[in-house]
């Protein structure tokens, strides 16, 4: 009961105001989307850049700002378009940015991408059924920084790395994450029903800030900073570790281990 007042009085805009004010005060770098130029203007030059999720409202500006301010190969990759919008800025400005129709999860579009120098992610994270395989991309494509925006909810009190799955929840729980009042447009799979047919465009994520943490260090990053909203986190990352993955043994080494594990007795159901 708690934790439900929580998220609706966060979700009144006077209120949230107040808590950034608060988390301003006592020392937290406050975020907001508004900031996303900035840091694209401090990562990107000398290096090879990517939007992952390029266009959906933006059609592919970060991309454009990023081959401006010296990006030396630019790329924006969606599920998605390109849009007219994309294509006559592309046209206006003669441009060199390459827009590649993939989904960055699959194998082949990693290979074609990448790996670059920076990675950006803006609102992807939460509509695909699986982020940490999303993360877990990001770092093969990923040298020097990632920039990870994505929805969040409030942290669950000492229930660290807490989330909620939101399909086929029914609709009055739904509801509790329905962010219109703070401007949000039509969120699929919460302000209506799960929709099979919208594929990504449904919100399948609700990530707690710690989650989101734990989730972002094991797919191989470590979080540089971090800029806090009550719903929203936007982290710079760098890579540290390989990304993660698991290697599967050879035929003989496969049997070695299956023979040792059934000599240890290890091997119990639970």
């Amino acid at each position: 009961m708690r934790y439900q007042l929580k998220v609706e009085l966060l979700k009144r805009p006077r209120l949230n105001m107040r808590w950034r004010y608060w988390r301003a005060r006592r020392g937290d770098l406050v975020g907001s989307y508004d900031r996303l130029p900035v840091l694209v203007r401090e990562h990107a030059p000398g290096g090879g850049f990517v939007d992952v999720g390029c266009m959906w409202g933006v059609n592919g500006a970060y991309a454009f700002l990023a081959e401006e301010v010296g990006a030396t190969r630019v790329v924006g990759l969606d599920v998605f378009g390109p849009t007219p919008e994309f294509t006559a800025e592309r046209e206006r400005r003669g441009s060199d940015v390459e827009f590649v129709l993939g989904d960055v999860t699959n194998t082949a579009t990693l290979d074609h991408v990448g790996p670059v120098d920076t990675v950006l992610c803006a609102g992807v994270l939460y509509h695909h059924p699986s982020p940490f395989d999303v993360l877990v991309a990001l770092r093969a494509l990923c040298r020097r920084t990632l920039i990870l925006r994505t929805s969040t909810i409030p942290e669950v009190d000492g229930l660290p790395g807490a989330a909620v799955y939101w399909p086929l929840l029914d609709e009055s729980a739904r509801q509790r994450w329905n962010l219109s009042s703070l401007g949000l447009d039509s969120q699929v799979g919460i302000t209506g029903p799960f929709d099979p047919a919208q594929g990504y465009g449904n919100w399948f994520w609700g990530l707690t800030p710690s989650c989101l943490e734990a989730l972002v260090r094991t797919a191989g990053f470590e979080v540089v900073r971090r800029e806090t909203e009550a719903f929203a986190q936007t982290l710079i990352c760098k890579p540290v570790l390989p990304p993660f993955s698991h290697a599967l043994p050879d035929t003989a080494k496969a049997r070695q281990m299956a023979e040792d594990v059934s000599r240890d007795g290890r091997a119990r159901p639970h």
